[in-house]
């Protein structure tokens, strides 16, 4: 029988790329699909994909997509037979899994209990250490008084990570180096497992050095049948969050798979467990994977962000099983039935900038372009047109490679990475390209620290001018300005309009030998030359060499006159100097000007008016997308204004805190 004579209609809990991705599926099995969104999302790409689309609240999650009341009443209007949660929001909330039972609709995802078992990561560590399932050593237990978490992790030794235990995709999680770390890690780490999760808790472990993160996908029906698809490798992460996986795991033996997926399918075993789930693993890499040298950090009880490299390799459509097992169906193959082609590797493009300790960067997508061919996969919740808001997780697409071999794979994710363009907000594209060409990364060991040790090299510091974009940015500025010019000139001859390009209105483009031309580059001024002979214009930048550059340079119209410049997966905002739009506080030269450097929510101010601190003091915290940005004293002084009040909304560049000498 059909799933969809057995589940006729799917309603999507999320929003996105995640959102797009389980309509595609449903679609081809002939699901009625269901969507809801925040009014941030009203135009947003998957609304436009359902079938039906209904609003349930304003931008802010807690008064959407995390409200499972108002999600449930649109379900049972739109006469939903299941709710796919996707991943995040609601999707590991048990209350959310036992209302839906309650309604009648099929929860697509385990049952409340296991949720419940494995949704808190002290207990879940608990739960399969009597499984037989090695743990990091650590505090796992119920007390978070600050004294008695210290003193664990003295106990422990350092390096230690705090981690909330609701936590999940790097938030509420601190590496401690030092004792004198531990008050500042913790209160930040209980503020954002409270703020994202709703649950402050937190545990304590032991750091494990040269770790690499590696996890198993399992599946399991509602007949006892629990298998495993392979394992991912995630050890390239940035702030305990991922950014580029892969399957299967580089130097991953038979015996360490073997060992690795008994423990993970033990521990799915251990709670009932009934559709997509996730086992993860820390492994110490320093001399190789081995059977014994691997433990269990956490269960993702739902459905992972990096499934498509386990799609890739196996052939499956992980969403596809996700309904047959929610609609009663057996998974209907063995452990023996699943075998692996291939190598996989999925990129995760965010908005957000490298080059300023990778900020969340919000706004208009301008332009989106990505490339197609054999081998590449694309999943992505935005089109060209679309805006970028602090609202939510700053993801672009994912961008997926399969090819025969590991090397052929970052070959071919490199050169998608390179075809792909994006012009409005920030983007890693340039970083995410040069981790993939790597040759530490290619040839190994690496580790969760990789990025950290080579931060440098993958161009994740502020980097020189681009002085090629600037040129062809400068070009057509100065073509649409004459052209400008030459237009208002042709409308008044005759007193009606006369278009320049006509050979018989005797207009033609007729430039001065030689310009000067202000420009504005990324907010800073930059004077531009521009020479013309009979057949081409040269331009030149006093100061900066402009290189031929081995790119394309694309050009894309932002606003107000802007041009945004792509070279190598940089951007470059560049538009013509206007000196009345000047910036004040910048132009002050003080250095005492503290901004937000993008939009949230300002949770914490220290300081008040005639306070006066040193260089490196905190001075406030901005919370975007759900993550924490200190602000701190660029140089001693005295507080002068302190703009704002904590729990308020900030614009980027807004003022925060004004220092005097």
């Amino acid at each position: 029988m059909p799933i969809a004579a057995k589940l006729p209609s799917i309603l999507i809990a999320n929003r996105g790329e995640i959102a797009c991705r389980v309509i595609r599926t449903a679609k081809r099995l002939g699901l009625r699909t269901i969507a809801v969104y925040s009014d941030a999302d009203a135009e947003a790409l998957f609304v436009q994909m359902a079938d039906e689309a209904y609003r349930i609240g304003p931008a802010s999650a807690r008064e959407s997509y995390l409200d499972a009341d108002i999600i449930l009443k649109v379900a049972k209007e739109s006469g939903a037979a299941c709710i796919h949660p996707g991943y995040g929001f609601l999707s590991e909330n048990a209350d959310f899994a036992e209302a839906c039972q309650a309604a009648g609709i099929v929860f697509v995802g385990p049952p409340a209990s296991a949720i419940r078992a494995m949704g808190l990561k002290d207990a879940a560590k608990a739960l399969v250490e009597k499984a037989s399932v090695p743990v990091v050593p650590g505090y796992h237990g119920a007390e978070q008084g600050a004294d008695f978490l210290r003193a664990e992790a003295r106990r422990i030794g350092y390096p230690v990570l705090i981690k909330a235990v609701a936590g999940g995709g790097g938030k509420g999680m601190k590496k401690v180096d030092r004792p004198e770390e531990f008050d500042d890690a913790l209160a930040s780490a209980q503020r954002e497992g409270k703020n994202a999760f709703g649950d402050a808790r937190v545990l304590v472990e032991k750091y494990v050095l040269s770790p690499r993160h590696v996890e198993i996908q399992v599946f399991g029906d509602s007949f006892g049948n629990v298998v495993h698809l392979y394992e991912r490798d995630c050890s390239l992460q940035r702030r305990h969050q991922k950014v580029i996986e892969e399957a299967p795991a580089p130097g991953m033996t038979d015996e360490v798979r073997a060992a690795m997926g008994k423990a993970a399918t033990e521990a799915a075993r251990a709670v009932g467990y009934v559709g997509a789930g996730t086992v993860e693993f820390i492994a110490d890499g320093r001399d190789g994977l081995k059977a014994d040298g691997f433990w269990f950090m956490e269960m993702n009880t739902r459905l992972q962000v990096e499934h498509p490299v386990t799609e890739a390799i196996t052939g499956l459509d992980l969403v596809e099983l996700q309904l047959r097992v929610a609609a009663g169906e057996p998974l209907g193959f063995s452990q023996a039935d699943v075998t692996a082609t291939g190598h996989a590797v999925e990129a995760r493009l965010y908005a957000e900038d490298p080059e300023k300790g990778f900020l969340p960067s919000t706004g208009k997508l301008w332009a989106l372009q990505f490339p197609e061919g054999e081998g590449i996969r694309i999943d992505t919740g935005v089109e060209a047109g679309d805006t970028v808001t602090p609202f939510y997780d700053p993801m672009i697409a994912k961008v997926i490679a399969h090819a025969p071999t590991r090397l052929e794979a970052l070959d071919r994710l490199a050169r998608a990475l390179g075809e792909t363009v994006v012009a409005g907000p920030r983007t890693n594209l340039a970083f995410l390209k040069k981790l993939a060409e790597s040759q530490g990364f290619r040839e190994g060991p690496f580790d969760t620290g990789f990025i950290e040790r080579n931060i440098s090299g993958l161009g994740a510091e502020p980097q020189p001018l681009d002085a090629a974009a600037v040129a062809a940015a400068a070009l057509q500025l100065e073509e649409e300005r004459q052209l400008a010019g030459l237009m208002q000139a042709a409308e008044r001859v005759d007193g009606e309009h006369r278009s320049p390009w006509l050979v018989a209105d005797n207009f033609a483009l007729m430039p001065q030998p030689l310009l000067g031309l202000p420009l504005l580059v990324d907010g800073e001024r930059v004077e531009a030359r521009i020479e013309w002979d009979e057949d081409s214009a040269r331009v030149s930048l006093p100061g900066h060499e402009i290189g031929e550059g081995e790119h394309e340079i694309t050009l894309a119209q932002g606003e107000r006159g802007t041009y945004l410049a792509l070279h190598r997966g940089r951007q470059t905002a560049v538009s013509l100097f206007d000196p009345f739009s000047v910036d004040l506080d910048a132009a002050s030269g003080s250095g005492g000007v503290i901004k937000a450097p993008m939009h949230g929510k300002l949770i914490a101010l220290f300081v008040t008016a005639g306070e006066a601190v040193v260089k490196g003091q905190r001075l406030a915290i901005v919370e975007a997308m759900k993550m924490e940005h200190v602000l701190t004293a660029p140089r001693d002084g005295t507080v002068t204004e302190v703009a704002g009040e904590p729990g308020g909304q900030v614009a980027e560049g807004a003022k925060v805190v004004v220092l005097g000498d």
